[in-house]
């Protein structure tokens, strides 16, 4: 690739950022969203968060976890009750990360 290639897919590129990520800005009115799709969007952080994290718990190397003795385990188990208990993210994160470290420092796995 020569070097007018790399400065047109730069150029390309940055216009389709502005473009996609202004096209909110270019019209005059507020444009109206259904109410369910409002509903949907409130989960959708969720989903994503999902969708990247629950490999990560299950799976190792691209193959599913074969044993029980996976200190990923148990910090997801513990920021799971956390959460269900008091409701707050922050607070899953810390217990989450606090399982596992312990976990991993003190048992090595």
């Amino acid at each position: 690739m020569n070097l007018a290639y790399g400065v047109g897919a730069i150029v390309g590129l940055a216009a389709l950022t502005v473009i996609t990520r202004g096209f909110f800005f270019l019209t005059e009115r507020e444009l109206p969203i259904p109410p369910w799709l409002v509903q949907g969007l409130r989960y959708a952080p969720l989903a994503a968060l999902v969708a990247i994290v629950a490999p990560d718990i299950v799976m190792t190397q691209g193959q599913v976890i074969s044993t029980w003795k996976d200190a990923r385990l148990f910090a997801a188990a513990a920021g799971v009750a956390y959460y269900v208990w008091r409701r707050g993210i922050l607070g899953t994160i810390v217990c989450g990360m606090t399982v596992m470290l312990t976990i991993r420092s003190t048992l090595g796995w």
